[in-house]
């Protein structure tokens, strides 16, 4: 199979990327996929109840969202929005992302404010064109916790697709309920969806709930710009799994239900590294597209993903790629809402 960037492209018309999420998470409607069957049905997320098991593991990423997008000013008051990534091994030392920085200079600092300032060290150096360049800089600021400082002068860094402004009920909104371990610079999506009720009504059906850690990074996110998919990087991400998910899987009697790619980029990684699912501190580039197959989890739930994204590929590997775009164009021509703050699908 030699599937090219423009395979897993497809007409999507704006007004159904969602700009704001519903009032009620669990309202949103659901495409449900049965991949032996081919068969497509539309229910909500508040019916999920009728696709889960007794005994079925429901794994969840518990990462938290930290506000990483922060306006800095140059010496001559121009403005730099600088995307913070992740730490690197190094004091007080972040990947970062940039916009209106062409002209800024290595040592350069930019200001936050009178306490918070950013030190430019280097602009990375790219093998391939069609990569976007990151910054190494150096965050200066007083003896507090870094995310205490972001939450101060920082925001919640919404997807370029939201075409609004961030308001105050972001750091809400585009955080799940069951966020724990602070780390992420974009929100696994699909968890937006569980309420706390909801999740109570999961574990009294005898469903068993495990956790991982995915930090997720927005190179998850964004398309595929080479034409051969075999010339794409993906970025690393950091992941935990611990020990009392091990236990689970160990005592597994159902099925394995992901809450979203990122949740399933981490399970495979580890089967694809051991066999089986262990408590591990790792880090992951695993790129899944077809016919990847994938061994690690029996059903998935997942939000609507961008066209030529590595997501798209991911979940066309899962339930194949034909069946995958039919059910895109009907959510389409039946105006599901796409993207982080959109409806989802069930595929299993």
């Amino acid at each position: 199979m030699n599937l090219k960037t423009s395979d897993f492209d497809y007409e999507l018309p704006k007004e159904l990327i969602a700009q704001n999420p519903l009032e009620k998470r669990e309202f949103c409607k659901m495409m449900v996929l049965n991949k032996a069957n081919k068969t497509i049905e539309n229910r909500h997320f508040y019916d999920i109840l009728d696709y889960l098991n007794k005994d079925d593991i429901l794994v969840l990423n518990d990462t938290k969202v930290y506000p990483a997008r922060v306006i800095a000013k140059r010496k001559t008051g121009a403005s730099v929005e600088v995307f913070l990534l992740n730490p690197i091994n190094k004091p007080n030392c972040w990947e970062a992302l940039t916009k209106n920085a062409k002209r800024v200079k290595k040592d350069e600092i930019l200001e936050v404010s009178d306490d918070f300032k950013v030190r430019i060290i280097e602009k990375e150096q790219l093998d391939n064109e069609n990569e976007i360049p990151k910054y190494i800089v150096e965050l200066i600021y007083e003896n507090e916790n870094i995310y205490d400082v972001l939450n101060k002068y920082g925001s919640i860094p919404l997807p370029p697709y939201i075409s609004r402004k961030t308001n105050e009920k972001d750091s809400d909104n585009y955080q799940t309920v069951f966020a724990k371990n602070i780390g992420s610079a974009a929100c696994p999506t699909a968890g937006l969806h569980f309420t706390k009720e909801l999740l109570e009504k999961i574990k009294s059906k005898g469903i068993k709930i495990a956790y991982i850690t995915l930090n997720v990074g927005l190179g998850t996110f964004m398309p595929v710009k080479s034409e051969n998919i075999l010339e794409h990087k993906m970025h690393y991400e950091s992941f935990e799994i611990p020990l009392e998910t091990q236990k689970l899987f160990e005592e597994k009697k159902g099925s394995i239900v992901a809450v979203g790619t990122t949740v399933l980029r981490c399970l495979e990684a580890t089967y694809q590294k051991y066999g089986k699912i262990i408590a591990t501190k790792d880090k992951t580039n695993i790129f899944i597209y077809p016919p990847y197959e994938i061994k690690s989890i029996d059903k998935l739930i997942t939000n609507f993903h961008l066209p030529k994204s590595t997501l798209i590929m991911l979940v066309s590997a899962f339930a194949g790629k034909d069946f995958i775009f039919r059910a895109y164009k009907k959510a389409v021509e039946e105006k599901y809402r796409f993207f982080s703050y959109g409806d989802c699908m069930l595929i299993y």
